[in-house]
């Protein structure tokens, strides 16, 4: 029974759904992305908040740049000697997806630290500590994404890239870590870090520009991070199901096979969601320069009153 089941319908329309979602994804997540570098190195103010968001824009612009061929793969199979450079460009594709919330993660927990303990904040906070922060998520995320190169069947004569994984990449133990790992425990510390962080910043009196900006970026970043991911992972856990065959209705087969395909297409959507976060840095950076200029006027017209 459950064999006679056909996805046909489902992929004729992602077809079309895929396309008008990464093309305005692709254009307005590459400028905005590309923008947010640029604006970065102009102000040149390399705090831990600037690093943190200077990986996360290379992060998207990674997934941004993969976006291409994932367009191309929506309606055409590729020969089997491009197998190896398909895995790549998944194995980088998850690079960018999980990179990206390990960094949004590093910002909740660095804005945790800072506004919950700032008088500690010294000893744990630094950019050379943001940075050896950033290139250990880049390596534990090209590690992690190693399976990748098993996803497809070698028996495969012409395939679709970015579709069709083998069992190899719905075993339980994979799909476990996957679940934990890479959504539920990030998914967790943001939250909590964020929440505490935020009540923090409400109850201080007379909040500052800057510290309004801080409660913005919290709210963004949590937005980044729960609005794509969300259901990209509660999809992937339905196909698990699927693939388990727990799940054997072919009616809900279906089901799932659009939604995980709908969701996947979301979690790209972070890409143009973390220009919110982009935003509220470069206002706080701002803010922070016009304070320390002011101080300087004060005390320069001090001195010379004297």
């Amino acid at each position: 029974m459950t064999e006679n089941c056909s996805m046909v319908h489902v992929e004729v329309l992602m077809q079309s759904v895929q396309l008008v979602i990464y093309v305005p994804t692709f254009v307005f997540g590459l400028v905005l992305n590309t923008l947010a570098l640029v604006v970065f190195c102009v102000l040149r103010k390399w705090n831990e908040s600037t690093i943190y968001m200077t990986n996360l824009a290379l992060m998207d612009l990674l997934l941004l740049l993969l976006l291409p061929f994932k367009m191309h793969a929506v309606n055409n199979q590729w020969n089997p000697s491009m197998k190896l450079f398909c895995s790549f460009l998944e194995s980088m594709y998850f690079v960018g997806m999980y990179g990206s919330i390990y960094t949004i993660t590093c910002i909740a927990m660095d804005r945790y630290v800072a506004i919950q303990h700032p008088m500690r904040a010294k000893e744990f906070r630094s950019p050379k500590a943001a940075i050896i922060i950033c290139v250990v998520i880049w390596f534990l995320a090209l590690g992690a994404t190693s399976p990748v190169y098993s996803f497809h069947n070698d028996k495969e004569e012409k395939f679709r890239c970015f579709h069709g994984f083998s069992d190899a990449g719905w075993k339980p133990a994979l799909i476990g870590c996957v679940e934990v790992f890479g959504f539920l425990l990030p998914a967790a510390v943001v939250v909590v870090c964020s929440i505490k962080s935020i009540r923090t910043l409400k109850q201080s009196q007379g909040q500052s520009v800057k510290s309004r900006a801080g409660e913005r970026i919290l709210y963004s970043s949590v937005c980044a991070f729960l609005v794509p991911f969300t259901p990209y992972h509660l999809g992937v856990f339905l196909q698990f199901l699927v693939r388990r065959e727990s799940i054997t209705a072919c009616q809900s087969k279906t089901s799932i096979a659009l939604f995980v395909q709908i969701a996947m297409c979301l979690a790209n959507v972070t890409c143009c969601l973390d220009a919110l976060c982009y935003y509220f840095i470069v206002k706080e950076v701002r803010c922070s320069k016009d304070t320390i200029r002011r101080s300087i006027s004060k005390r320069t017209t001090s001195t010379s009153e004297v």
